[in-house]
């Protein structure tokens, strides 16, 4: 069977990828679209094939989301499908990473989406509005690398948009804010200037809210399934896994299952929560709680009513869930550096690695 050739540097492959996969010979690379139970499919030069990881890889893999997931650049020992499933050997650097907590679990996080760009927060107009949830999907996608877009659907179906328009902007902060419909392709094309050659983005949202149809009309063709909100207003489960799509010239997007519940493992309050951390500056005491303090800006925002109290309860709920509770910005990133240098030393060997960083920067 001839497989149809794949421009990789279309589909998001960049220089710095290239200089890191030369250090696997032969080996070659692709780009996972999707899973299934163990197998996956890869984009390679010479089409797309089934892979499934080395034994090698399995054994020191340490937790789950070091697996390969949809978005990853991977080293796989062929590009095309011959003598059986491929092997990948390797999963290269992610520049984002867009994962959630793993129900039941207190530490494992599953990986959404990888070497996102920009990620499409969709959100219908009606009963699924929740702007609580909002917070919780931009906290999660301002910490994961990408930018976040807030994309509002189904306008048809709301009596009052501009309020809705409203009532998002004054919790997603520097995000730009779109609306589209579902019985027309107005809006869609706002959202054509973010996809490009090289750029990927991610559509992440409730089922039922409309992801599939927009890609749908992106790609000019229905090739995802699509189905109408149950009476309930709660979605169909059309998309059931994550799947990398390629655009006719215009780079990728990442369908993903609709999620109502979205567990936090780490968060960027510093701008899903700016108004807030901004007004902390002025609180007389920098380990303030924002509760019983005398001279608390956070209080004296919400008397003069600048603040909603459903925000700050919001905010000090997702900080407990990702136990930052009770630490300032930049306690948060020494605690998120601690965890990532954990097994290498902690702090000493991070504080080592960000100089590292910084010289190889001025050279």
């Amino acid at each position: 069977m001839k497989l149809n050739k794949i421009n990789m540097k279309n589909i998001g492959l960049t220089d710095q990828l290239i200089q890191e996969s030369q250090q696997y010979k032969d080996l070659f690379i692709g780009r996972v679209s999707s899973q299934y139970k163990n197998v996956y499919k890869v984009m390679t030069e010479n089409g797309e094939i089934n892979a499934e990881i080395s034994g090698k890889f399995h054994y020191r893999v340490e937790d789950l989301s070091s697996f390969p997931a949809v978005g990853d650049f991977v080293m796989v020992d062929r590009t095309e499908n011959i003598m059986g499933n491929g092997i990948i050997h390797q999963v290269l650097k992610r520049k984002s990473i867009f994962a959630r907590k793993v129900s039941g679990s207190k530490e494992d996080s599953q990986v959404v989406a990888t070497n996102i760009d920009t990620v499409f927060i969709c959100m219908s107009s009606n009963h699924d509005f929740n702007l609580r949830r909002l917070e919780r999907y931009l906290s999660i996608a301002w910490d994961s690398g990408a930018m976040p877009v807030v994309v509002l659907t189904k306008s048809d179906l709301c009596t009052d948009i501009e309020q809705r328009v409203n009532d998002i902007s004054s919790i997603a902060i520097g995000v730009e804010v779109h609306i589209t419909t579902s019985t027309t392709n107005d809006g869609q094309h706002s959202l054509e200037r973010y996809l490009s050659n090289g750029q990927t983005v991610a559509f992440i949202g409730s089922s039922g809210v409309g992801k599939s149809t927009l890609i749908n009309r992106l790609l000019g063709q229905d090739v995802l399934d699509t189905s109408d909100v149950r009476n309930d207003d709660k979605g169909r489960h059309t998309t059931t896994r994550r799947e990398l799509i390629m655009l006719p010239g215009t780079g990728v997007v990442i369908d993903t299952p609709g999620m109502r519940e979205i567990g936090l493992v780490r968060a960027d309050f510093s701008k899903s929560f700016a108004d807030i951390e901004e007004l902390a500056f002025d609180c007389r005491f920098n380990d303030c709680t924002h509760s019983t303090e005398p001279k608390c800006a956070v209080q004296k925002a919400i008397k003069d009513g600048l603040l909603s109290t459903e925000r700050l309860e919001s905010y000090r709920k997702l900080k407990k869930e990702t136990k930052y509770e009770g630490l300032n910005s930049k306690m948060i990133e020494k605690e998120k550096l601690n965890n990532m240098f954990k097994e290498m030393g902690g702090m000493k060997n991070a504080k080592k690695f960000l100089k590292e960083q910084k010289n190889k920067k001025r050279r």
